[in-house]
């Protein structure tokens, strides 16, 4: 049983790739396409995005580290601790909404340990908070013995030994640990696209740090693991940390204005390394990506993910489109013009859904229905092919090759083959004196020239834009009008008989002597036949059959001893003014009672 590829096949193949998508998107095997595609889409977005004016980053810049006030006043970078316990007394009467360290203090001063004490005593009296860090190996920590102003929370289910490597601010009194953890959150091809706000482990939950501050500003915080950043294409307000600090040396400084702000003090000199990848750029500092998350709680504005659903109704609902339009409309131009449309569509739906603080990242579905167009367009360009491949060697056989291109490029062999009724003009052409040729040549000397004689005469029916029917012994037949369609089909096959008619003389020539008692004879009429590929499954003749055909094979045999070429009056009528016509009179034909009238075309002078 042979399998129809748009019916059968196509579908099948859909049904295939929806199925290996669906479980692809439920495995998250397109993740990583996603979220960098993702991430594309999203710097498009935050191009003009503001971040919050309340936030406030003191930046620990280049500057900072190389100003020779800075190197006689701090020395160099690590400075003393009483450096940012100076700092902080300068800017907590400014009332600042929370004050956050980028910083780890994480081993003590030995050289130093009044510094710590005073860092320690103004982080108490400015409630500042502290940044910790799970490492990823080292002894562990038990987590119930924590200070509890670290708020560490153990839900019902946790493990009472449970401990973690921790990175703590061991500089600092414990007493003072308003702690919050600032661990980068890489997804799996390394790029930071979250930021945790609880961190869980074995039952238990440490507070990140954007968390505590959010807390300390009294704003709600979410109640999940992490959320996806919101990013800003524009900058945060940033202040040198060596222009506060020079200033506050100062008699009389000018005190900056940081009232009911954010302030996170953090490193930012490229030095320091605290650089990490994002969708905005493979070395994004740290500081900015904290304040990010603060920024993004401050107006619960992060971004929430799109269920997964969305993209399995896409994927599964795009491949069924390419289905259904392959099987209606299998020209591929325009179905990849409407996959375009509707990609744009989507890709503008996820854009705007971006300012609604939606995250959908449809690449994956838009992917696959790309390739399943791919996949069904080269599978019905392949069947195509092989189907006009195969019309075009049945056709070659009879029409001039010019015509089966042409055929090709309009795109009309299918409906060629199709069998059909139509007005046609039939010429049947026979030899007279093929007898007394034969008789004085072997047999490979009059197939040759047959041979020589056929190429003559068929070029004359080609040069017309006729049809080669087939040969009947030493007969050609052809017609007009099928395959291609030709208006002027009866003038065209006049013209072809009178060109058969002018080649003939000349190779009645190249007969010699034996050339005069060769001539052929040729009926032509015009009327409806049907026309179409006849025969069995094996062998097909592209033919016409009906009582067309008949007539033009009678009016043919009526012109022994009349004329070399006669036509039917219907012939004539089609013609119009273009010939002259002889007019020979009613004959009466073998299998017809009514009388035909036959005429001899001229050419006109």
């Amino acid at each position: 049983m042979r399998l129809s590829w748009r019916k059968t096949i196509a579908p099948l193949l859909i049904a295939g790739l929806v199925g290996a998508f669906a479980l692809g998107e439920q495995l998250g095997a397109f993740a990583d396409f996603n979220a960098a595609t993702g991430d594309i889409l999203m710097r498009w977005h935050v191009r003009d995005r503001t971040p919050p004016a309340d936030i406030v980053l003191i930046d620990i810049d280049q500057a900072s580290l190389d100003d020779p006030q800075m190197l006689d006043l701090a020395g160099n970078w690590p400075w003393p601790r009483q450096v940012h316990a100076e700092l902080l007394r300068f800017i907590a009467p400014q009332k600042p909404a929370a004050i956050a360290f980028d910083l780890i203090f994480s081993e003590p001063d030995v050289f130093r340990p009044a510094s710590d004490k005073m860092l320690s005593e103004a982080i108490g009296e400015t409630r500042a908070l502290l940044p910790m860090v799970v490492a990823a190996d080292g002894e562990a920590t038990p987590l119930r013995n924590l200070p509890p102003i670290m708020e560490v929370r153990a839900g019902p289910d946790a493990v009472p030994n449970a401990g973690l490597p921790l990175i703590a601010p061991k500089a600092i009194d414990p007493a003072a640990w308003r702690t919050g953890l600032i661990n980068f959150l890489p997804d799996d091809d390394r790029v930071g696209r979250r930021y945790w706000i609880n961190f869980p482990h074995e039952g238990w939950t440490l507070p990140s740090l954007p968390r505590r501050v959010a807390e300390a500003a009294g704003w709600s915080v979410p109640e999940r693991d992490a959320i996806a950043l919101h990013w800003y294409g524009k900058p945060f307000r940033h202040l040198s940390y060596r222009e506060l600090y020079l200033e506050s040396q100062k008699e009389h400084p000018r005190l900056p204005d940081l009232k009911d702000k954010i302030v996170l003090i953090g490193a930012a000199a490229p030095g320091l390394h605290d650089l990490r990848p994002t969708p905005l750029g493979a070395s994004f500092s740290g500081p900015e990506i904290l304040a990010t998350a603060i920024a993004n709680l401050s107006d619960d504005d992060w971004l929430r993910p799109a269920p997964v659903s969305w993209n399995l109704a896409l994927g599964a609902i795009g491949m069924l489109v390419i289905a259904l339009a392959f099987a209606r409309r299998p020209n591929p131009l325009p179905i990849a013009a409407m996959l375009g449309l509707i990609s744009l569509a989507v890709l503008l739906w996820a854009f705007q859904l971006l300012g609604k603080n939606i995250q959908w990242t449809p690449f994956s579905p838009l992917l696959a229905t790309w390739l399943s167009f791919a996949t069904v367009a080269t599978g019905s360009y392949l069947r195509e092919r092989r189907q006009r491949d195969h019309a075009v060697q049945m056709f070659a056989r009879f029409l001039d090759p010019n015509v089966v291109r042409s055929l090709t490029m309009d795109g009309q062999l299918a409906k060629a083959e199709t069998g059909s009724g139509q007005e046609i003009t039939v010429l049947f052409s026979d030899i007279r004196g093929f007898t007394t040729l034969s008789e004085s040549r072997t047999p490979e000397e009059v197939v040759t020239l047959l041979n020589r004689y056929f190429d003559l005469q068929v070029a004359a029916v080609f040069e017309q834009g006729g049809t080669l029917d087939k040969f009947i012994g030493d007969a050609i037949m052809a017609f007009w009008n099928a395959p291609v369609a030709t208006p002027d089909h009866a003038e065209r096959a006049v013209r072809a008989a009178l060109g058969m008619s002018r080649a003939l003389e000349g190779f009645k020539h190249e007969l010699g002597e034996f050339g005069e008692h060769f001539d052929i004879g040729i009926g032509i009429h015009t009327g409806p036949a049907v026309v179409g590929f006849l025969g069995s499954s094996k062998r097909l003749d592209y033919t016409a059959i009906g009582d067309t055909v008949n007539l033009a094979s009678r009016i043919e045999g009526q012109t022994k001893g009349v004329a070399r070429i006669l036509v039917s009056e219907a012939t004539k009528n089609a013609c119009g003014n273009v010939f002259d016509f002889i007019d020979h009179g009613e004959v009466t034909v073998k299998g017809r009672s009514q009388a035909v009238r036959l005429f001899e075309p001229r050419e006109r002078p």
